[in-house]
């Protein structure tokens, strides 16, 4: 077999990758067959790419890894199908695709045969969106067509140092690398929003290892479960304190405080992510207003609003979880839309595919409104009204048309202050409260914020049996 653990990058990461001992090649004496512009002479093992299969902590995963040593990291005609051969194996066992990134581009040299493979590449990944979880990470370059590959995946990291683009910063009109580069890892994470996650080799292959662990195999698959040892009935005291930063409330009622953060650095305002509850894992959606660090400080502040990239970044989320019959949890707090001139450009296109994606997702869905939940914003946000199952809300949380004290001095503009405090206070006790939409049947309870884990765990576990069929139809259109 061609493959070295420790003689090639390549082979080292599949090493750090998979359980020890785990990885069994396959089409280790594939190389090259072009011989134009004298091709045969250049050595090409395994024409670039090791390909094969391991385990992750006992799951089956297919992985190929690229090997930039060998012909410039380019891509030929054997090195696409090698990958191909991956993906129907994983297609027929049912198991996740991780590609190790590390290539310049197509092989000049074998031309039209290099594109074919590399379009049929493409079509793999498409027939296996939504039967198989396809996990890519790029360690050196992705560049030109090869950035297409990780655009079609469903979760991909990208080390430090690592190169992402379509078309190279100096080639951008207007642009070159030091001004702007588009193509390294904190743009693409924190602009383009196509990484979910960077960091150092080490940490990247920790963070796929972690995710194999938590999603399923297959779109059939039902084993993604693990033993939970955190008490069910366990009391989040103080976790009102957080509600301003999400991801804090759903490490509180994850258990034993685990929550895997998917694209933290891109749309803040927005979080989503995987948590267990009773072992069983929960795609996580939800508002965030202020980023706390580890220490508790306060980073950064967000508009208590949707955003065109937050929604982006949920729509993308919750299609993989539907996708994958992971249930979907919302934390809610939103009163509107960001206003800006550049977010009208795509702001109602986004919302309405941000309630399509809601609607369409026939998994258990589950709401928590822990703060505001105004207007078509709240709407949006995974509501009863457009097929959330089970709806809780936290006693301080509003919900309505918008803040009662602005729905007051529309009502009553020609009234006194005091007059239109009034009015504010009898529309947030009528309209806004969440006791009067648990009245109309729009919240099924309003819980003591020390309880959301055991009522969200409950609401799953009601709703584990969960059937829904919607219209009969080829597919939607938003």
């Amino acid at each position: 077999m061609s493959y070295n653990a420790t003689g090639n990058s390549a082979g080292r990461r599949i090493t750090a990758l998979l359980d020890e001992g785990s990885f069994v090649e396959i089409g280790g004496a594939v190389t090259a067959r072009n011989t134009d512009f004298n091709l045969q002479e250049k050595a090409a093992p395994s024409d670039g790419v090791i390909t094969g299969y391991g385990v992750i902590d006992g799951n089956l995963v297919y992985v190929y890894s690229q090997d930039p040593d060998i012909l410039n990291g380019s891509i030929g005609e054997m090195h696409a199908k090698k990958i191909a051969n991956i993906y129907d194996m994983a297609m027929k066992m049912g198991a996740p695709v991780i590609g190790l990134i590390d290539c310049a581009g197509l092989r000049l040299q074998e031309a039209t045969d290099a594109l074919e493979a590399f379009g049929s590449l493409y079509y793999k990944q498409s027939m296996a969106s939504g039967v198989i979880p396809q996990i890519t990470a790029i360690f050196g370059m992705c560049g030109g067509g090869l950035a297409i590959v990780p655009g079609l995946a469903d979760f991909t990291f990208m080390e430090e140092n690592g190169k992402l683009f379509v078309n190279s910063p100096n080639a951008l009109e207007g642009n070159e690398i030091s001004r702007c580069d588009t193509s390294c890892a904190k743009y693409q994470s924190a602009t383009a929003g196509l990484v979910d996650g960077t960091g150092t080799e080490e940490e990247i292959l920790g963070q796929i290892r972690s995710l194999v662990c938590m999603i399923p195999a297959n779109y059939e698959d039902d084993l993604s479960y693990d033993t939970c040892t955190d008490d069910l009935n366990r009391i989040c005291e103080g976790v009102e304190a957080a509600a301003e930063d999400a991801a804090v409330v759903l490490s509180h009622i994850s258990d034993n405080s685990g929550f895997f953060e998917l694209r933290k650095d891109y749309a803040k305002e927005m979080v989503t992510g995987f948590v267990r509850l009773n072992g069983m894992t929960v795609g996580a959606v939800a508002n965030r207003t202020k980023l706390y660090n580890e220490e508790g400080e306060a980073e950064g502040s967000f508009d208590c609003a949707l955003t065109v990239d937050g929604c982006k970044k949920a729509i993308d989320f919750v299609n993989f979880c539907d996708a994958f019959s992971i249930p979907v949890l919302t934390l809610t707090n939103v009163a509107g839309f960001a206003a800006t001139v550049e977010s009208e450009k795509n702001m109602a296109r986004a919302v309405a595919r941000l309630t399509y994606t809601f609607a369409n997702a026939t998994v258990p869905k589950v709401n928590v409104i822990t703060g505001k939940a105004f207007g078509s914003a709240y709407v949006a946000m995974n509501s009863k009204s457009v097929g959330a199952d089970i709806v809780y809300a936290w006693p301080s949380s509003e919900i309505g048309m918008m803040d009662a004290d602005l729905a007051a001095g529309i009502m009553y503009a020609d009234a006194d202050a005091q007059t239109r405090k009034e009015k504010a206070d009898e529309y947030r006790k009528l309209q806004s409260s969440p006791q009067s939409a648990a009245g109309r049947g729009y919240v099924d309870a309003v819980i003591d914020p020390a309880d959301t884990r055991k009522y969200v765990i409950g609401a799953f576990e009601m709703l584990f049996t969960k059937r829904e069929d919607l219209p009969d139809k080829k597919h939607g259109t938003v």
